[in-house]
């Protein structure tokens, strides 16, 4: 069984972005899917909520070198089996990863997970490599 079926059982996530009256539903769900493909999004109270997996977010922090800081943010984002952070939504436009909020909002992620120190090592592993000699 593939690595991430076996977390897909274990990982419940859930994202959401704000749609405000500048922005059109459309433009706001490309933001979110160039991170969360997968997303089964729908448009309530002003805002696109959904389910998600973290495969694409995975690829790109790997992608863009950035999976010791991620990790730094991602432990620091951990309260009990929750992570909570944001992604910069004009950042997220251009498929790319950047924690944090923009003038324009941000890609809220909430994972709720039975080991999220567990699922921090396979989202953002310490680019430090070990080997034995």
């Amino acid at each position: 069984m593939p690595e991430q079926s076996w977390k897909e059982s274990k990982v419940k996530v859930r994202v959401w972005a704000p749609v405000y009256a500048t922005e059109s539903v459309e433009r706001v769900k490309k933001v979110v899917t160039n991170i969360f493909p997968d997303a089964r999004l729908r448009f309530e109270e002003d805002k696109l909520t959904g389910d998600a997996s973290l495969d694409k977010l995975q690829e790109l922090l790997r992608k863009q070198k950035i999976r010791d800081s991620a990790r730094t943010v991602l432990l620091n984002c951990k309260k009990g089996n929750k992570i909570e952070f944001d992604l910069n939504k004009q950042v997220a436009f251009v498929g790319k990863v950047n924690f944090g909020s923009s003038s324009l909002g941000s890609i809220h992620v909430s994972i709720e997970t039975v080991n999220p120190d567990e699922l921090i090592d396979w989202l953002a592993s310490s680019s430090e490599v070990k080997h034995e000699d």
